[in-house]
């Protein structure tokens, strides 16, 4: 944090606009976020976004929402749509901010004729695979090719003949003349128009050559007039090139590329290729499978945006790189849901309880009343149902406790949330000596969970009626990954756990979570946090588990 400022946000992105601000260098501070519209976005876009419409918002700025749409055999409307989605639910407004780099396709191609005429350009016959291999590598340099002395005119030509759809995809490209014998190897002759055969989403086919990102970003961050172009690190060895078409444009404006670290979470991946080939084998369902790291499927596992902004926050902007745990995450996730969340009660492996000494009658129920979050007095109370017969959690039961199992035992009193004291007195077992079911009695001078005669009860257990329950199915989501950094150890294919998630279709809700809003997640007491999934209806509620309610990952390591 700002000394002066303790509340201020302090990173050396922040600290280099502050000091371009103090000195005059620019009128009004002017990002971007780039994606490409070619899949959907994940926690690692989350600090991208953060970062640059943060920073725009600090400072009174602009952030544009750029969609780098120059590859049509790889992007679709529906990833723009999933894309302007997201960024709008993480909190940021894109209303009026929306540009494409095909906007400005006409002015990219003017300017690569400008380098042409400078004799900066040149048309290549190379094919991809031969181009490669004049390229040399980090300890050998380059190779010309042999078109690169092409003249002006006859580069014009060729060029002119490209966009008219002459040749076929691979014939030529444009590439820049730099210096093939460069340290860098983006600055060795690098492709800047490219022959692509395919219906763009917005231009359809009025073009069938494509700028490459390299040529296309800087120089719409310069007709946007963008300021900071923040990138993550494996740009940095672009910045050259970047500069490089800057300064031998005209160009409207003089924007400046900064890096910054990408965000690496432990027991996923990040990788668009690889996220792609888990949908593609069946490994998970689809872009909002709850089990990817997309924001797509950490909304549909209930996580809040307002979490996810915090945990990008919370790590901060710099240049080196590591692995962020992802208990890291879940803690922060868990933090917010705490005091956020309405709680309810659900069972998810449920035995069934009859209370004896209670009225038989089935239409004789009590109507208690329960606290909505003891976090927050203004979501007040809700009422629920009590009758004869009801569920709790296998696992809350022993027949042989434990020396600290404190929870129902045979002859032992619990505390039911909200309701009674109950004591169990028999175990109804099946033929195969399995317990079925349990005969309790209930003191009905304890209503509320208080014993009138001040006893000591230890154990507090969560319920639900079984005449005025619902049958759901619960979803329970564990890491995608058994290994910290997949791959490590070999192919991170194999790493992918097979036990990633748990579906229980015999649990039971209290009626009261049927009514929660889409995309609310609220906690099922002593169980954890839990979301209602995009597929749930009323007739077959379904829910997804959020993250536990205490942290499992010490357990698991």
């Amino acid at each position: 944090m700002n000394e002066k400022n303790p509340s201020q946000k302090n990173d050396f992105i922040r600290e280099i606009i502050r000091d371009d601000i103090s000195e005059n260098i620019h009128e009004k501070i002017v990002t971007r976020f780039p994606p490409e519209p070619n899949g959907y976005l994940h926690i690692g876009h989350a600090k991208s976004i953060c970062l640059n419409f943060g920073v725009a918002e600090e400072f009174k700025g602009l952030c544009n929402l750029r969609f780098d749409d120059t590859n049509p055999t790889k992007e679709d409307q529906r990833y723009i749509d999933a894309i302007k989605f997201d960024v709008d639910w993480l909190g940021f407004n894109t209303e009026n901010n929306i540009r494409y780099t095909s906007d400005y396709f006409g002015q990219l191609y003017d300017w690569a004729i400008e380098l042409v005429n400078k004799g900066l350009a040149y048309v290549d016959d190379l094919s991809p695979e031969e181009m490669r291999a004049y390229r040399g590598t980090l300890t050998e340099p380059g190779v010309d090719s042999p078109t690169r002395n092409r003249s002006i005119a006859e580069n014009l030509d060729l060029l002119e003949r490209m966009k008219n759809g002459e040749y076929e995809e691979g014939e030529k490209s444009l590439r820049a003349k730099i210096d093939m014998q460069s340290g860098n190897l983006n600055l060795r002759d690098p492709v800047i128009y490219r022959i692509i055969r395919a219906n763009h989403p917005r231009t359809k086919n009025d073009w069938c050559i494509y700028p490459m990102y390299d040529f296309g970003h800087g120089q719409s961050d310069a007709i946007e007039h963008v300021t900071h172009s923040l990138c993550t690190l494996e740009f940095e060895d672009h910045r050259p090139l970047y500069e490089w078409f800057l300064e031998n444009l005209p160009i409207p404006s003089k924007p400046k590329q900064y890096e910054f670290s990408r965000l690496n979470l432990s027991h996923t991946i990040l990788s668009k290729r690889r996220l792609f080939k888990l949908i593609e084998d069946g490994y998970v369902s689809g872009w909002n499978d709850p089990r990817m790291p997309t924001l797509a499927g950490l909304r549909r596992r209930g996580v809040p945006p307002t979490a996810i902004r915090d945990f990008v926050g919370r790590l901060g902007i710099t240049k080196s790189d590591g692995i962020v745990e992802m208990s890291y995450f879940e803690n922060t996730i868990r933090e917010h849901l705490n005091l956020t969340a309405q709680r309810r009660m659900a069972v998810l492996n449920p035995i069934k309880i009859v209370i004896e000494n209670y009225p038989e009658d089935p239409d004789f129920k009590d109507e208690l009343e329960a606290i909505n979050n003891p976090n927050n007095e203004n979501d007040g109370i809700r009422k629920l149902l009590f009758s004869r017969e009801i569920y709790i959690e296998h696992d809350d039961f022993m027949e042989n406790p434990t020396k600290k199992f404190f929870r129902l035992i045979p002859g032992g009193e619990v505390r039911l949330r909200y309701a009674y004291l109950i004591t169990c007195k028999e175990l109804i077992k099946d033929k195969e000596g399995n317990i079925i079911e349990l005969r309790c009695h209930y003191d009905p001078e304890s209503r509320g969970g208080n014993a009138p005669d001040g006893r000591k009860v230890k154990g507090t257990l969560h319920w639900v009626s079984a005449n005025y329950s619902k049958k759901a199915t619960i979803n329970l989501y564990n890491e995608l990954f058994t290994e910290a950094i997949p791959g490590s150890n070999g192919n991170w294919i194999e790493d992918i756990n097979n036990n990633s998630v748990e579906s229980l279709s015999n649990c039971f809700v209290e009626p009261s979570i049927l009514d929660s809003k889409p995309n609310t997640t609220i906690q099922f007491e002593r169980l954890g946090y839990f979301c209602a999934d995009i597929d749930s209806t009323k007739d077959n509620p379904i829910f997804n588990r959020t993250v536990p309610l205490r942290d499992t990952w010490g357990k698991k390591n």
